[in-house]
């Protein structure tokens, strides 16, 4: 008897996309992947300042965009109406934001202020639960929630600074999500990508240094690539990943596994 084939396409599939700033953009690369696997989405980018830069990549496409800042009270609540009128349901959502203000980043995480920091833990991480609950009702057939981490989660990484910690919370957040989303059959997880050059990542103090030593130590010995990263999300948005769900996946050419 022969097999059925694997359901590794997004036909059909509605999605949302939070984080474009630029075509180097995670959710750049996602939005593009999942539309050429078939999907239907909705992006969105920080604000209405941002769309006479973004505009052009997604009009060119015929994808849906619409700015939302996610600190600004309601606006995360308007996109995912927006999407909802939009799409009818959603089948995945892809969080890919983070920012932390940049004194607060750029120095060490004993001289944090507790504003910065509760600002960075806001947009970076409890966003992502907030993005959750507005979309888990518009899921009927469960799905797929995933946001983006990073190995300084894991590891204390020279000159990442207060994202650590606020990427090690997220990480956590995303295991207590599985557990309560998966009787509705909603699949939760965290991608973590290796370096590259994002503007998120361009307010990191010493990036390029970061990046080489990635490559150094990556027994690939290369950075991962933006098509990699969005493939990797792409298939944990299809229903070939349906049993999965609560994980950190690293896509970073291997270094998580290097001493």
């Amino acid at each position: 008897m022969t097999p059925p084939l694997l359901p590794f396409s997004l036909a059909g599939k509605k999605g949302l996309i939070l984080g474009l700033a630029n075509e180097h953009s995670i959710a750049w690369g996602c939005a593009q992947m999942a539309q050429q696997q078939g999907a239907e989405v909705v992006v969105s980018c920080l604000n209405e300042k941002a769309l006479p830069f973004v505009a052009p990549l997604t009009t060119s496409v015929g994808i849906d965009l619409k700015p939302c800042d996610v600190e600004r009270p309601g606006e995360l609540q308007a996109l995912v109406d927006h999407a909802v009128a939009r799409l009818g349901r959603l089948d995945f959502v892809v969080h890919s934001i983070a920012w932390a203000p940049l004194e607060d980043l750029h120095g060490q995480v004993i001289n944090s202020s507790s504003t910065g920091f509760a600002r960075a833990m806001e947009v970076s991480c409890h966003s992502f639960a907030t993005l959750a609950k507005l979309c888990a009702p518009h899921m009927p057939d469960g799905g797929s929630l995933l946001t983006m981490t990073y190995l300084g989660a894991d590891e204390a990484v020279p000159h990442y600074g207060l994202m650590g910690p606020v990427k090690a919370a997220l990480e956590s957040l995303v295991r207590y999500m599985s557990l309560e989303l998966g009787p509705q059959r909603i699949r939760v997880h965290a991608v973590s990508p290796g370096p590259i050059m994002t503007r998120a990542a361009s307010g990191i103090p010493s990036f390029d240094e970061l990046l080489n030593g990635a490559i150094r130590k990556a027994p690939l010995g290369r950075l991962v690539t933006l098509e990699e990263i969005a493939q990797l999300c792409t298939f944990l948005c299809t229903d070939a990943s349906s049993g999965m769900t609560g994980q950190t996946i690293y896509v970073d050419a291997g270094c998580h596994a290097m001493a």
